[in-house]
């Protein structure tokens, strides 16, 4: 009962979007902190999820964030339940490549483009003569600051036939067609996860490449054009004696909050006979004083298991912190070992650990989907992986969300690469990013979330539009959604 009278209270408040100052009741306390559980609704919410990828986007525009899974888009009704809008759109990533208002899908698994038809429908739009590849995942994001969205889209393999096929560029041509810009046929890559982590104004890509191949950090110059700087900045997420791991997907988060946009490299590994392979790590992001290298820091307490697959972040317990979910490949893996997808919970200062039983998630099946949103808008993120979607329950916290739309001219209505930083007091800060992609082929919502706990106010927001404009917020108010444009 108090947990509703929380929500209805929070509900309230969401009518009010502006960045004003509120009082703050007293929701969770600092014996609270690390409490967190999820429980399964996928089948009192209407659905029939497959255990492909997942995509979690608003694609109506009713203030609800959609789902997009296994070739199926699912329409949320206010949080109660969701229904079939749409078939057929295969494995997807979102954003509004026309800027008409509503975020299209762009298929990796067919290489289709879907035009979203006022959120009704999908209608097929018509992509350039591409060469044949086979891919296992993409991202959107404006690559040459036109305010347009592009789309990068990872190359994979034909392993039985000895084939690699390429990564490629397609250049957006103002919401009307899109053109080859450039392909790539070295590596095989499975997850593309885009983030401006050296805050020059552009977006960079980070791709994930399989086969002990060494990863790609592609710094784009402002102008669409990259140049891959993966071993000058310490972002290859390998071992000594390896030229790569066995990369499937990786998440782009600030996991430190000092501002900066850290990475979490995601690697499969066996044991082989040079000792074992390059395991997962955490490569934290040293800021301009190190020209944006890296600091590998190892698992920081990501336990090995051999088939690990796909990450995603977020503050599952709305302490500040962001976690990390973690997928696996094999139910079963090398010598009889059970692997399973785990939660792991930011300690705070690199150190995570295991708290998948206790969150009500253990035992779960072999996945590649793994994606977060607030489908309820209850104020905290709920999980949907292995086919099912998981409504977090863990005890309510301050919390803010933050729903950003550009201006369709000098940033992208979608306003992916948007990255917005919260100022506490005493400085700290926690930084989000808009993204279109991540992990392996999966995309968490458009929506950014702030969980706030016992961090103190008051709290300031600012925000980088795509092509670097600033905005400055002051005295913001949490416990509620707060809708901004870049309409300047």
């Amino acid at each position: 009962m108090l947990r509703n009278r929380l929500r209805n209270w929070q509900a309230f408040y969401r009518i009010v979007f502006a960045s004003c100052v509120g009082f703050l009741p007293i929701i969770g306390s600092a014996q609270e902190a690390g409490q967190f559980s999820f429980r399964d609704r996928t089948a009192d919410l209407g659905l029939e999820l497959g255990n492909g990828s997942a995509c979690w986007v608003d694609v109506d525009q009713d203030g609800w964030t959609d789902l997009c899974s296994a070739g199926t888009v699912w329409r949320n009704e206010a949080g109660k339940r969701f229904s079939k809008l749409a078939t057929g759109v295969g494995e997807v990533v979102a954003a509004d490549f026309d800027n008409d208002g509503y975020p299209d899908l762009f298929s990796w698994s067919s290489m289709q483009l879907f035009h979203n038809e006022q959120g009704k429908s999908f209608s097929p739009f018509k992509l350039p003569q591409l060469p044949k590849s086979v891919s296992l995942g993409a991202c959107w994001a404006d690559m040459n600051g036109d305010g347009f969205v592009d789309i990068y889209l990872g190359g994979y393999e034909d392993w039985d036939a000895g084939i690699t096929y390429p990564d490629l560029l397609l250049l957006n041509g103002q919401g009307k067609e899109f053109k080859l810009a450039w392909s790539d046929q070295r590596f095989r890559a499975r997850g593309v996860t885009a983030c401006d982590f050296d805050q020059d104004g552009d977006i960079d890509i980070y791709v994930s490449n399989y086969r002990l191949q060494p990863n790609l950090l592609w710094r784009n110059d402002g102008g669409g054009k990259l140049e891959d700087v993966a071993r000058e900045l310490n972002a290859v997420a390998t071992s000594p004696g390896f030229d790569g791991g066995h990369s499937i997907g990786a998440c782009w988060g600030d996991f430190d909050n000092d501002g900066l946009f850290d990475l979490f490299a995601g690697n499969f590994a066996h044991v082989d006979g040079r000792g074992d392979q390059p395991k997962s790590r955490f490569l934290r992001n040293l800021g301009p004083a190190a020209k944006y290298a890296f600091e590998d820091r190892g698992p920081c307490g990501v336990h090995y298991q051999e088939s690990y697959a796909s990450p995603a972040e977020g503050d599952i317990d709305n302490d500040g912190k962001l976690d990390l979910f973690f997928t696996t490949v094999y139910e079963t893996a090398s010598f009889g070992v059970k692997n399973n997808p785990t939660l792991f919970h930011n300690d705070g200062g690199f150190v995570f650990s295991d708290r998948t039983a206790a969150a009500g998630l253990g035992g779960l099946p072999p996945t590649y989907q793994s994606a977060f949103a607030d489908f309820d808008h209850d104020g905290d993120i709920d999980l949907v992986t292995a086919g099912r979607l998981f409504e977090n329950q863990s005890p309510a916290r301050h919390w803010l969300a933050v729903q950003l739309a550009g201006n369709g001219k000098n940033n992208n209505r979608s306003a992916v690469g948007a990255q917005v930083r919260l100022r506490t007091k005493g400085d700290q800060v926690l930084a989000r990013q808009v993204e279109a992609g991540t992990g392996q082929g999966c995309q968490n919502d458009l929506m950014l979330h702030f969980g706030i706990g016992d961090l103190p106010g008051p709290y300031s927001l600012e925000v980088t539009w795509p092509g670097g404009s600033r905005q400055l917020l002051e005295q913001v108010s949490v416990d509620q959604i707060l809708k901004l444009d870049g309409g300047r």
